[in-house]
């Protein structure tokens, strides 16, 4: 669980019932960030938040808090796929990850092997990502559309269009999940290398930095990709505007 927790926010692309999750019952728009935004709270935030309350508030073994904490990802993923016929690719991956964790918590005994066991879940998430680029639903777009838009409902309209009209755009937006899942991945690796190779007291500590090494090196090189997407976005807002005048 403890690779879990330290990806919470690399996450996926927005699922395609997040729309839905965020309509106002009086029929009002939703604010563009707050629409981007409430997937990642209800697949992420309050998966993550279950978790700890029954572990750590209440006592519960880890196996325990996390088959609990996956009910949500589970109705999620389900509804999805049978009410919409449509995959909820975030709240299918964490539902995968809680279910490797379940299955880890199982290994025991020996010290290399419960240093290797949070590779074998993050790796889980890193492979996720770039799974989600091959069938075209970056993953990591969850986090990076409000991020490039700003909430903005000109920008989250130009976003839209863009990844719509623009193969140029497209490939920015898979580069930028590309990066990520590349970096967590070679993380992950790094890691299980690490948990059996080096000793034990080493790893203890060298595994967070190789973390944050990662998560580091990911958000300087993702620049790759965000840049262009915002000047993509910018351009096609201001392309909008000289039409209407």
């Amino acid at each position: 669980m403890t690779a879990m927790t330290a990806h919470t926010h690399r996450t996926a692309d927005v699922t395609a019932d997040g729309a839905g999750v965020a309509d106002v019952a009086d029929g009002e728009t939703p604010h563009p960030l707050k629409q981007a935004l409430l997937p990642l709270a209800v697949d992420i935030a309050i998966p993550l938040g279950s978790y700890y309350a029954l572990h750590a508030g209440l006592g519960m073994s880890n196996a325990a808090a996390l088959g609990l904490s996956s009910v949500v990802p589970a109705i999620r993923t389900i509804v999805a796929a049978v009410g919409k016929r449509q995959a909820n690719a975030l709240a299918a991956l964490m539902l995968t990850v809680n279910i490797v964790a379940i299955a880890l918590t199982f290994v025991s005994g020996d010290a290399r092997l419960m240093l290797a066991k949070d590779s074998g879940v993050s790796s889980v998430i890193a492979l996720g990502i770039l799974w989600s680029v091959r069938g075209g639903k970056p993953m990591m777009s969850a986090g990076l559309k409000p991020f490039v838009t700003k909430g903005d409902a000109k920008q989250t309209a130009a976003w839209d269009a863009l990844r719509i009209e623009s193969s140029t755009f497209r490939a920015k937006e898979n580069l930028y999940s590309v990066i990520w899942g590349a970096w967590l991945l070679t993380e992950c690796l790094a890691r299980l290398a690490g948990a059996f190779l080096l000793p034990v007291s080493t790893m203890a500590w060298l595994g967070t930095v190789i973390l944050i090494v990662a998560i580091a090196g990911a958000c300087v090189t993702g620049g790759a990709a965000v840049e262009p997407l915002e000047k993509l976005v910018a351009a096609h807002v201001e392309a909008a505007s000289d039409a209407e005048h």
